[in-house]
C-alpha cells in the first residue's frame, strides 16, 4: 500500500467512526422538548381569576406562609422573587400573567444554588399552600 492510499483509508475510517458515534440531533430536540413541557406543566397553575394585584399578593403572603423572604416584588412585570434560607439557599422565582380573559396564569421557578429544581415536590408544595390561599381570599375568609 502507499502512503496515499493509507492515508485515504485511515480517513475514511475515521469519517466512519465519527458517523457512528453522532446522534440524530432531532431526537436529542425532541427529548429536551418533552422534559421541558413536562417541567413546565409541573411549575405552572391556571387560577379562575383576572386579579393580577391580589393574586400577586396572595403569592407573597404564601412565600412568606413558606419561610421565604421577598427580594424584589413588581407588580408592573407581575413578579415576586424570593429567597428561603432553612440549611440551604433556595430562590423562587414566581410569575403572573393573564390567561385568557377569566384566568389567570401562575408560573413559578426554583433554584438551588443556580442550578433549577426539577423535582416536582418544592413546587407542589408551593402551589398547595397557593391554592388554600386563593381559595380563601376568593372567599374573604382570612
Amino acid at each position: 500500500m502507499t502512503n496515499t492510499v493509507k492515508k485515504t483509508a485511515c480517513a475514511a475510517l475515521v469519517v466512519l467512526l465519527l458517523a457512528g458515534c453522532q446522534t440524530d440531533s432531532r431526537d436529542q430536540v425532541l427529548a429536551t422538548s418533552e422534559s421541558q413541557v413536562a417541567l413546565r406543566s409541573i411549575q405552572s397553575r391556571v387560577f379562575d381569576t383576572t386579579d393580577k394585584a391580589k393574586t400577586q399578593r396572595t403569592i407573597i403572603a404564601t412565600l412568606q406562609d413558606l419561610g421565604f423572604v421577598i427580594d424584589k416584588a413588581d407588580a408592573t412585570l407581575g413578579t415576586v422573587s424570593a429567597t428561603k434560607l432553612n440549611g440551604y439557599a433556595m430562590r423562587m422565582t414566581v410569575s403572573v400573567r393573564d390567561h385568557g380573559t377569566k384566568q389567570t396564569l401562575v408560573r413559578a421557578s426554583a433554584q438551588y444554588n443556580q442550578t433549577a429544581i426539577e423535582d416536582p415536590l418544592p413546587y407542589q408544595q408551593f402551589f398547595t399552600a397557593l391554592e388554600k390561599a386563593m381559595f380563601l381570599t376568593a372567599h374573604d375568609a382570612d
